[in-house]
């Protein structure tokens, strides 16, 4: 099969397309600067709530156009080399993560996933939630994950009708992609019944591995990923999008070996790269909100 050249939203940066925000979560304008660098990008950390984030960062309109790209599941410019070769690893860790949360009573009625991508987590969903909706902005990726949900949606929440809740809603790997979470998760509550759960599943700057492999850290994602959380910023920022009962849950990834090694700097042999390794220090954060009845 010969793979041909597809064009995407280039991810070059320039003095035009680069940004020096202020904290996304407390608005501060005091950090530490470049604590990891990766030119032109470096990750910095706010003095006054600890949030980590990517600062100097793309626009997010050039990062948001990106997201859009057919490709970029596939090998497009920033974005994933192949999601699909991910299943292997991405639905033992969705079926985990659905048998906890069904253990805590936390599943039943209807579910919304924020950012489903191919429909893997949607899918294994079937046997908890009564009816499932996805939303992507990418059409490539709703292709995808045809037939495994009751209902896909192109765009973000701001195509869900008005007035419309759900008992859960999922977000899974996708706040760290936010540049303004407080507001991402405000718009997010507006489709959460009273007393529903919001689910939010992110990798764990407080975690066993991120100190040890520093920059090297598989989710230095960038510049997609631009804020990093630990379980105090995760926390206050549900308490800032007005949501109580905040609780950690635990949430194994597992990874390719093949991943590792390429951020070790060393080229697997080719039977070992699709073979999937999981620890359970390798912990993203995932913590579930409940939405007051008040």
């Amino acid at each position: 099969m010969v793979m041909l050249p597809v064009q995407t939203p280039s991810l070059n940066s320039t003095p035009e397309t680069l940004e020096r925000p202020a904290c996304p979560l407390c608005d501060s304008e005091e950090r530490r600067e470049s604590i990891f660098e990766f030119p032109p990008y470096a990750v910095a950390r706010c003095k006054s709530c600890g949030l980590w984030y990517l600062c100097p960062r793309l626009t997010e309109s050039l990062m948001h156009a990106s997201y859009e790209d057919d490709h970029y599941f596939e090998g497009g410019e920033g974005g994933y080399s192949s999601y699909q070769a991910q299943e292997t690893t991405l639905r033992p860790t969705f079926r985990r993560f659905l048998r906890e949360i069904a253990r805590r009573g936390m599943t039943g009625g209807k579910l919304l996933e924020v950012g489903c991508a191919y429909g893997f987590f949607l899918e294994e969903a079937k046997d908890y939630f009564s009816h499932r909706t996805g939303t992507d902005y990418s059409s490539g990726a709703l292709e995808k994950a045809h037939g495994r949900a009751d209902r896909l949606i192109l765009g973000g929440t701001e195509q869900i009708p008005l007035g419309e809740t759900f008992d859960c809603v999922a977000c899974v790997h996708v706040i760290e992609h936010i540049y303004d979470p407080v507001a991402f998760l405000r718009s997010l509550t507006k489709h959460l019944r009273p007393g529903g759960w919001l689910l939010l599943a992110t990798p764990d700057m407080g975690g066993f591995w991120r100190p040890l492999m520093r920059r090297r850290w598989p989710f230095f994602k960038i510049p997609e990923h631009v804020t990093y959380f630990d379980q105090k910023t995760l926390g206050a920022l549900l308490t800032r999008a007005g949501l109580d009962a905040v609780q950690p849950l635990p949430y194994s990834s597992a990874f390719s070996l093949e991943l590792i090694g390429e951020k070790l700097g060393r080229q697997l042999p080719g039977a070992w790269r699709d073979q999937p390794i999981r620890s359970d220090h390798w912990r993203d954060r995932c913590s579930r909100s409940r939405r007051g009845s008040r």
